[in-house]
């Protein structure tokens, strides 16, 4: 097994996928893309991702994108347990809920307020703001009842979630209401295996 995964130390997706790789306990190289060079746009890095954007993973040759792709890829090939995607058809149906959330509602909110702070994007700054809040309120809700995303253990569902929750007080979405938020996220950071977001996310929550 040969695992390089190509990112930027600073993404939330790229998180992401480390998260996963690290929480399934796999071997892999990161190799630091350097986005302000623009070496995502080059020739070389196109032919593994054509839409020029981090994480790529690649695996004995199989080059896969998209970051909710790499935690599917992953869980299917390597999760022999089936710990991370669960076999049952209700439950496989609210992880993919869940990425769908990811890709949607949580990168047009907490993930687009931080690029504001981080990265200086033009987002109007009041309606992300307002919409990770949005967000926020329905996990908590959601939270109140359950452990995790989906039930009782935790599933590719709170990767996906995890690394941009983590890091909203970085956009300057306050978690400090979200007290069952709160507490996944300190569940997640529990989980053998978890590695954090770079420090200054990190000490923002703190």
């Amino acid at each position: 097994m040969s695992i390089q995964l190509l990112g930027f130390p600073l993404s939330g997706h790229s998180h992401r996928a480390q998260l996963a790789l690290s929480l399934m306990g796999l071997p892999y190289e990161f190799t630091a893309v350097d986005l302000p060079r623009r070496a995502h746009k080059t020739p070389e890095f196109l032919a593994l991702n054509p839409f020029g954007q981090v994480p790529v993973l690649v695996d004995d040759g199989v080059a896969v994108h998209d970051s909710n792709a790499i935690l599917t890829y992953l869980a299917l090939k390597y999760d022999t347990e089936r710990r991370w995607l669960p076999q049952g058809v209700k439950e496989q149906a609210e992880v993919q809920a869940w990425l769908s959330v990811a890709a949607g509602l949580m990168a047009f909110g907490p993930a687009a307020a931080r690029l504001v702070t981080v990265f200086g994007a033009s987002f109007d700054t009041e309606e992300v703001i307002a919409r990770a809040h949005g967000l926020l309120k329905v996990m908590d809700g959601q939270l109140a009842q359950r452990n995790f995303l989906v039930g009782s253990n935790a599933t590719l569902a709170d990767i996906a979630a995890y690394s941009y929750i983590a890091a909203a007080p970085e956009g300057n979405v306050d978690l400090a209401p979200y007290g069952h938020v709160l507490r996944w996220l300190a569940r997640v950071e529990a989980l053998p295996g978890f590695v954090p977001m770079p420090e200054t996310a990190a000490g923002l929550r703190a």
